[in-house]
């Protein structure tokens, strides 16, 4: 089945999120000294190391919490889940990480550098990334596999959407050689978009997040290789208390409507 993506209006978050950051600042105002003011004296920059399929949900949400606390700057890296695991586990100086994986997070507890447990927060499956009217037809994940001629981009077998297109396969029982492997799930949706490769196995978030560019196809192996996207405080963040709260607005019912419309699922 093919399906269009479009666009969602972000509505209604601004107050919400004033809301509950307010909220959430008072609340955590008793375990420190210093946090024991209201959420619009956080003023502090919070640097968020983001999977690259978080890109337009999480920019949309670190405006929203700019807005509920003026003087505050939010600072994301977005990328492939692992680069980032290896930067965190180098030293690169961040506050919070969202991975694309569990397995990925795991690289950055294991060497200490997580506050706490990672906490699951959205889900994310796989579509067909094809051009605009899907020219060459494709209407399965086999079709990729015997289609002459074809052209197909995966991510990296070491980056999460990569490993889950993998995992799609082998339950498929199919083997699938890419012209192109890439090194986040944005480089294999770009590769659709200037028509370099005629699909690319990537997220629905991404196939939605470029409507006009690029249309999905669904298939029903993506149900067996869904990822779970865990976030968590790290222990050198410069701002833990704004870091909390902006975890908290990613949490927040407000938080989840945003990444409801860019097309995650529910942890």
């Amino acid at each position: 089945m093919i399906r269009s993506p479009r666009r969602r209006a972000l509505q209604g978050v601004a107050a919400g999120a004033v809301a509950l950051l307010a909220l959430t600042a008072c609340s955590s105002g008793g375990s420190s000294a210093s946090s024991g003011s209201s959420s619009d004296q956080m003023t502090g920059e919070v640097t968020v190391y983001a999977a690259a399929s978080l890109k337009e949900s999480f920019t949309a949400l670190g405006k929203e919490f700019e807005k509920a606390h003026p003087g505050s700057h939010v600072v994301f890296s977005f990328g492939g889940s692992d680069t980032l695991a290896a930067s965190i586990t180098a030293g690169a100086p961040s506050d919070v990480f969202a991975a694309a994986s569990p397995k990925t997070m795991q690289t950055v507890t294991d060497a200490g550098e997580a506050v706490g447990t990672p906490v699951i927060f959205v889900r994310n499956q796989l579509e067909i990334a094809v051009a605009p009217g899907n020219p060459k037809k494709i209407s399965t994940l086999k079709d990729l596999t015997t289609m002459s001629g074809l052209k197909v981009a995966l991510c990296a077998k070491e980056v999460p959407c990569g490993a889950a297109a993998q995992k799609a396969l082998d339950a498929a029982g199919l083997k699938l050689t890419p012209v192109s492997y890439e090194q986040d799930v944005k480089g294999a949706l770009t590769k659709v978009e200037l028509k370099e490769v005629d699909a690319a196995v990537v997220y629905r978030t991404d196939v939605q997040s470029a409507a006009g560019k690029v249309d999905g196809v669904q298939f029903p192996e993506s149900a067996k290789a869904v990822n779970d996207y865990p976030i968590v405080l790290l222990k050198h963040a410069s701002g833990p208390e704004e870091a909390k709260a902006f975890i908290a607005l990613v949490q927040s019912a407000e938080g989840r409507k945003v990444l409801s419309q860019a097309g995650f699922l529910n942890p």
